[in-house]
C-alpha cells in the first residue's frame, strides 16, 4: 500500500495544536497565565524559526499533564477539541485525507506534539496511525517526562523507521505533507513531499526543488 503521511500542525490544522492546548490552559486558569504565556510564546517563535530545543519545550508543556488528574485532563482536553481545535478543521483538509483514503492509501499522521493532545485529533480525520511524542506514564499517572524519541526533526524519520518495520510498510510510492522547515529530513525522505501553506524557509527550498504547493489554508 502507499503511504500517505500528514504533518498535523499548520498543515491539517489551520493552527497549532501544542500552542493552542497552552493559550487555552491559560485562559482556563490552569497554569499561572502571565508566566505561562511568555515560555509558550518563546517556544513557538523558537520552533518557527528552527532553533527549538525539543526536550526543553516537553518538559514545559508536559507539566500541566504530570501536575493535574487524569480525570481533569480528560474534561479540559474535551472542551479544548470542541472550542479550538474542531474550528480549524478546514474542509480542505479533510477532502485532501479523503482523498488518499479513496485511493486505498495508508494514513498516517506523525507530529511533534505529544500524544494526549493529538490522539483525538487524529481521530476526528478518521487516521488510525498516529506518531507523536511520547508522554510518559507510570502507574497511571504522567511523569512530565518524554518516553522515548520526540518525533521532531529527526526524529520524525527515526520514529518511522521504527513504524514502517513494525507494519511491513515502506516508502514506494509515499507522500507527505508539511508546512515547516522542521520537517525536511522527512520531506527528503518520501517519494512526494508537498509543502501545504510553506513558512518562508520552506516554500524557497520547495520551489528551488519543484516540489508541489498546496494551499489548505486562507
Amino acid at each position: 500500500m502507499t503511504l500517505a503521511i500528514f504533518d498535523l500542525d499548520n498543515t491539517l490544522l489551520a493552527g497549532d495544536s501544542d500552542y493552542l492546548w497552552g493559550e487555552f490552559l491559560v485562559e482556563r486558569g490552569i497554569v499561572d497565565g502571565k508566566a505561562y504565556k511568555l515560555e509558550n510564546d518563546r517556544f513557538y517563535q523558537d520552533y518557527k524559526a528552527g532553533r527549538l530545543d525539543i526536550f526543553e519545550f516537553q518538559r514545559f508543556s508536559l507539566r500541566p499533564l504530570r501536575d493535574n488528574t487524569m480525570e481533569n485532563l480528560l474534561d479540559w482536553r474535551r472542551e479544548f477539541l470542541e472550542s479550538k481545535i474542531l474550528p480549524i478543521i478546514s474542509p480542505q483538509s479533510r477532502q485532501l485525507v479523503e482523498k488518499h483514503r479513496n485511493a486505498g492509501d495508508t494514513l498516517l499522521i506523525i507530529t511533534a506534539t505529544n500524544a494526549f493532545v493529538t490522539s483525538p485529533i487524529a481521530q476526528q480525520f478518521g487516521i488510525d496511525h498516529l506518531i507523536a511524542t511520547e508522554p510518559e506514564r507510570l502507574d497511571g499517572h504522567y511523569t512530565g517526562e518524554v518516553e522515548g524519541e520526540p518525533s521532531f526533526k529527526q526524529g520524525k524519520v527515526n520514529r518511522l523507521r521504527d513504524w514502517l518495520h513494525d507494519h511491513q510498510e515502506d516508502l514506494q510510492g509515499s507522500w507527505f505533507y508539511s508546512d515547516s522547515h522542521n520537517d525536511l529530513p522527512l520531506l527528503e525522505a518520501v517519494e512526494h513531499p508537498v509543502a501545504v501553506n510553506p513558512d518562508e524557509i520552506l516554500s524557497g527550498i520547495a520551489r528551488e526543488r519543484n516540489w508541489r504547493i498546496l494551499q489548505l489554508h486562507g
